[in-house]
């Protein structure tokens, strides 16, 4: 019977910290972003391009942005200053996996 009440009381334990440790992972507040080793979001190409020019552009690192975790280069200051201006609307979904 104690055995029993012990397992009962050991399962609910590891339960609970189950429970606590899922919703700690939950409420990062780091979104992820998929980058290379080099921390550079998209493979280094200039996110904005994509809607303004609609192709793929490499960035330069001499316009280049740290957002979300990851640094994010553009072709020219324009597109960098609409990325900073609203990073939601052109950065990838999902932090780009």
């Amino acid at each position: 019977m104690i055995n029993m009440v012990i397992y009962k009381r050991f399962i609910s334990v590891f339960f609970v910290l189950g429970i606590f440790l899922i919703a700690v992972s939950c409420t990062s507040t780091k979104s992820q972003v998929n980058t290379g080793a080099d921390g550079i979001a998209i493979k280094g190409y200039d996110t904005v391009a994509y809607f303004t020019a609609g192709k793929p552009i490499k960035g330069s690192n001499q316009f280049s942005h740290d957002w979300n975790g990851a640094k994010w280069l553009f072709a020219n200051k324009e597109n960098m200053d609409l990325f900073v201006s609203s990073p939601e609307k052109y950065s990838p979904q999902y932090g780009g996996y």
